[in-house]
């Protein structure tokens, strides 16, 4: 049988999984912008640079003639890159938090006894292969819990044939009435 295809309207499916995922990214390239700054700073810094200043020449230092350049160029940089940073990660968050939410839906769904669901994810998501374990488990489950049903409903035609005790009849019809309670089949 054939599952419809699923396509996420939102993107921001596990809001706070994802932002935390995305602000960690863009932290770690500020990180990076920072540290090189710092780097090219210092390490600039026992050279001199000439440099024009309204037509008079000035000898400087080179980490300071060269730090305003450095640090429009990198806010720029890191502006840019934070955009794709961002881009990025919601879409490789979009591709982990969109699966978990399927997971987390389908599986209660399974923990009330609903043995015929399963978990459909769409065919490039990350975590189809344990999606395809839990839809083995929950069919596994499913025929078994199934098995002991019809063993039940065997015995309580038995049961009426043979004309067995009121009580044991009772018991066996209360252990059918739990299956079906509690399982969906």
């Amino acid at each position: 049988m054939e599952h419809p295809s699923y396509q996420r309207k939102t993107h921001l499916i596990k809001k706070d999984f994802q932002i935390k995922f995305i602000v960690k990214f863009c932290l770690i390239v500020l990180a990076g912008v920072i540290l090189s700054t710092a780097l090219l700073f210092f390490f600039s810094q026992d050279t001199l640079t000439s440099s024009f200043d309204h037509s008079k020449l000035v000898i400087r230092k080179t980490g300071s003639a060269i730090l305003p350049a450095v640090i429009y160029t990198n806010l720029i940089t890191l502006g840019v890159v934070c955009i794709i940073t961002i881009l990025v990660t919601l879409y490789i968050s979009h591709k982990i938090a969109g699966p978990i939410f399927r997971f987390e839906k389908e599986i209660k769904a399974i923990a009330q006894g609903d043995l015929c669901k399963k978990i459909v994810l769409r065919k490039q998501d990350q975590v189809k292969e344990m999606a395809d374990s839990i839809n083995q488990m929950v069919n596994s489950l499913h025929d078994k819990v199934n098995e002991i049903y019809l063993e039940i409903d065997i015995l309580e035609q038995t049961a009426k044939e043979e004309q067995v005790p009121d009580q044991i009849a009772d018991r066996i019809k209360t252990l059918k009435q739990k299956i079906e309670k509690n399982f969906i089949l």
